[in-house]
C-alpha cells in the first residue's frame, strides 16, 4: 500500500501566510518561506502554496515567492492561484513548483485541465475544488476562494476533472474549514471510491485522530491541514509516528 501523505497549506495573501475559519476571519500567520523551510525539516509529504486572492483580484500569483520557498525545501512543491492559461503554468513549474493547482479556472474552463496534462502531465495538473454542503444536501462548488456559488456538484465535477486529465482532486469542504472538528469524512469516501487518481483531503483537521479517520474512513490518499501546523497545535513528526502506530503507511522521517 503507498504511503499516505500530510501535507501543509500555506494560504498566502498579499505575500504572508494567513488562516481563516470557513474561508472567511483571516488573520496574519507568518512568513511563507520560513514556514515552507520548517516543514520541509519537519518531514512533510509535501507543500501546498496556495494563493487565496489571486482570482478575486484579477492577478498573477507571486513567482518570485514561489521561487524563495521552491528554493528552501525538498519535497513536492504545488501551487495554485490566479492560473488561468498554460503560460501561467509554465512560469510556476520554471519558478520551482512541481504541480499546480486549478481551480476556478477549471470551472470557467474545463479545457484548461486537458491542455495541462497534454503539455505538462497529469501528474503536474492538481484541480483543487472548494465546495459546500447546501440545506439540499448537495455539495455545491464555489468559485474565487469561496466567495460566488456555480452551477456544478463536488462529485460529477470532480469525475469530469479526472476524464480530462487531472493528475489528483484536492477536495476542501468549506463547511469544515478551519473548525477543527474532523474531515468531510463521508464525502471524501464517495469521491475516493468513485475515482481512480488520488484525493486529498482538506477542511476540517483539529486533532491526530481527524487524521486516523481521514485515512481509514475517508479513503483519502493525503491530508492537508494549516494552522493546526501553524501555531504549533501538532508536529508533523508527532503525527506522522502516531499514524504509523495506528497502522497507517507513513513515510517517517529520521530526525
Amino acid at each position: 500500500m503507498l504511503a499516505k501523505r500530510i501535507i501543509p497549506c500555506l494560504d498566502i495573501k498579499d505575500g504572508q501566510t494567513v488562516k481563516g475559519i470557513n474561508f472567511v476571519n483571516i488573520r496574519n500567520v507568518g512568513d511563507p518561506v520560513e514556514l515552507g523551510a520548517e516543514y520541509s525539516r519537519q518531514g512533510a509529504d509535501e507543500l501546498v502554496f496556495l494563493d487565496i486572492t489571486a482570482s478575486h483580484e484579477g492577478r498573477k500569483t507571486f513567482a518570485d515567492l514561489v521561487k524563495r520557498i521552491a528554493r528552501n525545501i525538498s519535497i513536492p512543491f504545488t501551487v495554485g492561484g490566479g492560473i488561468h492559461e498554460l503560460k501561467d503554468v509554465d512560469t510556476l513549474l520554471s519558478a520551482g513548483a512541481d504541480k499546480v493547482s486549478i481551480n476556478s479556472a477549471a470551472i470557467k474552463n474545463p479545457n484548461l485541465i486537458s491542455e495541462v496534462a497534454k503539455n505538462f502531465g497529469s501528474q503536474v495538473c492538481t484541480v483543487a475544488i472548494d465546495a459546500k454542503l447546501d440545506e439540499s444536501g448537495e455539495w455545491t462548488c464555489y468559485l474565487n476562494g469561496g466567495r460566488i456559488a456555480t452551477e456544478k456538484k463536488l462529485f460529477s465535477w470532480a469525475k469530469e476533472a479526472q476524464e480530462r486529465g487531472a493528475g489528483e482532486i484536492l477536495f476542501t469542504s468549506m463547511n469544515h474549514d478551519g473548525v477543527k472538528q474532523g474531515f468531510a469524512n463521508d464525502a471524501l469516501a464517495v469521491l475516493s471510491e468513485s475515482l481512480s487518481i488520488p484525493v486529498i483531503a482538506s477542511g476540517g483537521a483539529g486533532a491526530m485522530e481527524h487524521f486516523k479517520d481521514v485515512f481509514e474512513k475517508g479513503k483519502a490518499d493525503a491530508a492537508l491541514a494549516a494552522s493546526i501546523f501553524h501555531f504549533h497545535e501538532i508536529a508533523i513528526p508527532d503525527l506522522k509516528n502516531y499514524l504509523a502506530g495506528e497502522g497507517i503507511p507513513m513515510r517517517i522521517v529520521k530526525p
